[in-house]
């Protein structure tokens, strides 16, 4: 028997050092994260090997995993425990050691394993851990298989088999590295910043970058885990303008920055400005439906209206899906739609056959973003971002809400958008023409500037962003619309940034 977790115990105690310890909120619509410590220990990351296991074995599917870190002073700590929660569940575990996510992922297929659980907090500020986890490659699990995990772990339903085995796989970055770079050098000579935030990437991004024939200025690429300079997150504005500054310094032809785990990669131009990433999938899109007429993309909510109306990707045939956020999810409709490529502008994109396994990998879209820069003789990438037609786009906004009231927040602006078409309200001053309520709600008005209220699936926040093509004005008149909304309620706090 083992005990069955609690939601809440005191650090420093007996009762913490002997009971598992996993609040219910760190089981998320896609991935498991948790505040170590304060919200799941040691023991309860345990338990959450244990409900891996099991789940594992209730979907009949073979009970062999890969597993790897990311670097931050404590995962190889909590992948231990959760490895031992899988060998007491019957698992075979092959860990790869310290890795980026798209590393476990790419392990899956070349050592032809069927599961995957990685421990990372992703982007997360230091403190958090989480793992993210999959049973059918390239997939990785949603809500059906979280909520019965959830199930399982918190109600200590577990069904431990034993016999499970532990195989370390040594110089597995090896084989990766290998993997993507059997492939002809670039014609054209790069300059390329590559800024890691002294995350995971820092470790194999670079030589990556080297061997496909790019000149790397290397940009706080030493591993760290304090992250003394800033979070590893190439959405977040203070990343952006390190990689901004370096570029301009060493006179660049594009800078690229991965996100903690390296399963993302933002862009700065050889101007200094930071492309958002639904733009640069934008452009990715008009190189590839140059070479593939008639694709179809799938590209998440928050991203721009631009693969619907872009006068390129219409020329070349392009379908564009709009479908929900998240790793997950996109990467799931890209599968079932065999689509090109799947692009969110967190900047996790997904490229299927010939492009990529049909994961999210920040160092794939790296050398996707090379590859067009290749195929643009005389181009630079601050040329190819002027050659979109213009839009006025906010970066991703993320005002604080507790987890246990965010989605009923997120309920209630759908509801009052609805009213509002309903009633004939305007929005910003206009009609609105389109409601988009896949995910959270996407209000678009005459003149096609949009808002979009969502809740974050991976932190106790919203997530709002903005975009007009009409106008730098239209689109802030947005934002003070949404933003009116939701200062109805006084449960949403603050923003991480604002335009």
């Amino acid at each position: 028997m083992f005990p069955k977790p609690k939601h809440a115990l005191t650090p420093n105690t007996y009762a913490y050092e002997s009971e598992p310890l996993v609040k219910p909120t760190g089981f998320r619509e896609y991935d498991a994260r948790w505040l170590l410590a304060k919200e799941i220990n040691l023991m309860g990351v345990q338990a959450l090997g244990m409900g891996l296991g099991t789940l594992i074995r209730e979907m009949g599917v073979k009970p062999e995993l890969v597993t790897g870190h990311d670097f931050r002073g404590y995962s190889s700590s909590v992948k231990n425990s959760l490895v031992s929660g899988l060998l007491a569940a019957g698992v075979k575990v092959h860990d790869i050691g310290l890795c980026m996510t798209p590393m476990a992922y790419f392990a899956q297929f070349d050592l032809d394993v069927p599961c995957v659980a990685m421990v990372t907090a992703s982007h997360n500020d230091n403190g958090w851990t989480g793992v993210k986890m999959g049973a059918n490659r390239p997939l990785t699990f949603g809500p059906d298989e979280m909520t019965r995990l959830k199930d399982i772990v918190l109600n200590a339903a577990f069904k431990l088999e034993g016999s499970g085995s532990y195989h370390f796989v040594e110089n597995f970055p090896a084989r990766y590295i290998a993997d993507l770079t059997k492939r002809p050098k670039l014609k054209r000579k790069l300059k390329v910043v590559c800024a890691c935030g002294n995350g995971t990437a820092g470790a194999f991004a670079p030589q990556v970058l080297e061997a496909i024939g790019c000149e790397v200025v290397r940009l706080d690429c030493e591993l760290d885990h304090t992250f003394p300079k800033y979070n590893p997150n190439p959405e977040d504005m203070e990343m952006l303008h390190a990689m901004r500054d370096e570029v301009l310094r060493t006179k660049a032809d594009v800078g690229l920055g991965f996100d903690g785990d390296g399963d993302r990669c933002g862009v700065v131009d050889n101007h200094g400005e930071e492309i958002f990433a639904d733009k640069v999938g934008v452009m990715l899109a008009r190189d590839m439906s140059a070479l593939y007429p008639n694709s179809t993309f799938v590209v998440d909510v928050k991203s721009t209206g631009l693969y619907v109306t872009d006068p390129v990707l219409q020329k070349n045939g392009v379908k564009a899906d709009y479908w929900k956020t998240g790793h997950s999810y996109m990467k799931r409709r890209t599968h079932e739609l065999g689509a090109l490529a799947g692009f969110e502008k967190s900047g996790h994109y997904f490229f299927n056959k010939p492009f990529g396994r049909g994961y999210d990998d920040g160092l794939v879209s790296a050398l996707a973003i090379c590859d067009m820069m290749d195929r643009s003789p005389g181009k630079t990438m601050a040329g190819l971002r002027d050659a979109l037609p213009k839009t006025w786009g906010s970066p991703t906004m993320s005002p604080h809400c507790d987890d246990e009231k965010k989605y009923g927040i997120v309920e209630q602006v759908v509801k009052h958008f609805e009213a509002a078409q309903k009633k004939g309200d305007k929005v910003a001053g206009q009609p609105i023409r389109d409601l988009v309520t896949v995910n959270g709600v996407r209000v678009t008005v005459e003149d096609g500037t949009w808002g979009l209220v969502r809740a974050s699936s991976n932190k106790p926040e919203l997530v709002v962003v903005v975009e007009s093509p009409a106008s730098e004005a239209r689109m802030r008149e947005m934002f003070k619309a949404v933003d009116a909304v939701l200062r109805t309620h006084p449960e949403v706090g603050a923003y991480n940034q604002t335009i």
